[in-house]
């Protein structure tokens, strides 16, 4: 984004007024030629933010990192355009709810420190409308980061196997249904996998292996979602098709940060695709709602001193049967539950996210009322500088996977977030048609 820039004038009436002057004097000094008359400037006033109550948050300025709320500064100017923004004097209202804002950026800040190397964002949406009530983060990406958006986009990680889950339960398989284990998958051949436009893009020379140890003969969708197995959600994207996982992530609202089509390779499923937290965080509010995919926006309406500049209402569309949506938040929420974090105390579904060689880490999740998603990187590029033996927050670890640090900061959080509020509960699968197993059961 260009920074504002002060829009400068002559103004006529001011010269106009200057010679009257000198008039009503009588004599004096002739007046100056006119090309010599000063040049006043126009201030242009700044632009405010504001959030959903009316309340200022900061004023919107060239530079997001040096505001108090750099993603909302950042969000921001990706949905104004920069002609409507050099008007200044705008009220830039948000969706914002400064108690849920507070939430998300006390559950970063309890993890990891501004002057970390890795960053950490934090978007959180409301299923069903799209409103964005929060974004958070440790500090700005910085110069030089990358997407050069100025987005937060890493590498996904295995958040990305909820797409597959998503295709392989659209497809007619059960809960049960599954494959028996592997410790390591290779493609058998170049057509093993195909993208949407038709082309073989498998690699039968490409070893994929599990980051956990052995943990039975057999691995169903639950059991593969739970332990968030690499070589079983290779085997299913096999066997339900690349290009429908894919089309499964786009119909939930899926979107690259850097505004590329997302990459169709035969390790989608294990989170290739560099994403924003807001838009992870809005694909799963999508199975939060039932299937109902809304746009997230951050910015409700822009006022100017004569009222309502431009309004921005909810986009939402049917995007994916619900009984299917239902489905799959029942496997996620069996994933929380059982697994490190443990899930709220109330109805909730997530999923951890480690990418390939603990490059970068996530943790989205949902209820039936808040989506949130948790990503940490490092913005100088993720794949050169790795989340392995590295100290964040004052704590030296190993290596980083998505229930280290994004899972707590996901946990914590949402906890504050939905402080007092009643709980809503999901919507119960549909057993009689997803439960049990169909046609791969275990011997």
């Amino acid at each position: 984004m260009k920074p504002l820039r002060v829009v400068v004038a002559a103004v006529g009436a001011g010269a106009l007024l200057a010679g009257g002057f000198l008039l009503l004097r009588g004599g004096g000094d002739p007046a100056p030629p006119r090309d010599r008359l000063a040049v006043a400037p126009v201030v242009v006033r700044p632009n405010v933010l504001v959030d959903a109550q009316g309340a200022v948050l900061e004023e919107l300025t060239g530079d997001c990192s040096a505001g108090r709320y750099p993603y909302v500064c950042i969000q921001a100017k990706e949905e104004l355009d920069e002609d409507l923004l050099r008007r200044g004097g705008l009220t830039i209202v948000t969706a914002i709810d400064q108690r849920v804002q507070r939430a998300a950026q006390q559950g970063i800040d309890r993890y990891v420190r501004r002057e970390d190397a890795p960053v950490a964002a934090q978007a959180m949406i409301v299923p069903g409308t799209g409103e964005i009530r929060a974004l958070a983060a440790s500090r700005a990406p910085g110069p030089g980061a990358e997407p050069p958006t100025g987005r937060f986009g890493f590498q996904q990680g295995t958040t990305a196997m909820v797409y597959t889950l998503t295709a392989a339960l659209g497809s007619g398989m059960r809960y049960d249904d599954g494959f028996p284990y592997l410790s390591q998958y290779r493609a058998a051949n170049y057509h093993a996998f195909k993208n949407c436009k038709g082309e073989n893009v498998a690699e039968p020379s490409f070893s994929i292996l599990n980051r956990q140890r052995d943990h039975g003969a057999f691995t169903t969708l639950r059991s593969g979602t739970r332990t968030a197995e690499n070589t079983f959600f290779m085997k299913l994207t096999e066997k339900v098709g690349l290009c429908e996982s894919v089309q499964a992530a786009e119909r939930l609202g899926l979107e690259r940060a850097d505004d590329l089509p997302l990459q169709e390779y035969e390790t989608f499923p294990l989170g290739i695709n560099e994403v924003d937290p807001v838009s992870l965080a809005g694909s799963y509010a999508t199975l939060a709602a039932h299937g109902r995919r809304c746009e997230p926006r951050l910015v409700t309406e822009v006022r100017g001193d004569t009222g309502v500049v431009r309004s921005f209402p909810s986009r939402c569309q049917e995007a994916l049967e619900p009984a299917v949506a239902d489905a799959v938040t029942g496997v996620l929420a069996e994933a929380l539950a059982k697994g490190p974090i443990k899930g709220l105390g109330r109805d909730a579904a997530g999923m951890e996210g480690t990418a390939d060689e603990f490059s970068t880490a996530w943790y989205a999740g949902y209820t039936p009322d808040l989506a949130s998603a948790v990503a940490l990187g490092d913005p100088r590029g993720a794949v050169t500088h790795k989340l392995s033996d590295i100290t964040i927050g004052g704590r030296r670890y190993r290596h980083v996977e998505g229930t280290s640090i994004p899972g707590p900061i996901w946990k914590s959080s949402m906890t504050e977030a939905l402080a007092g509020s009643a709980g809503t509960a999901f919507a119960k699968p549909d057993l009689a048609r997803f439960g049990g197993c169909r046609d791969h059961c275990a011997p």
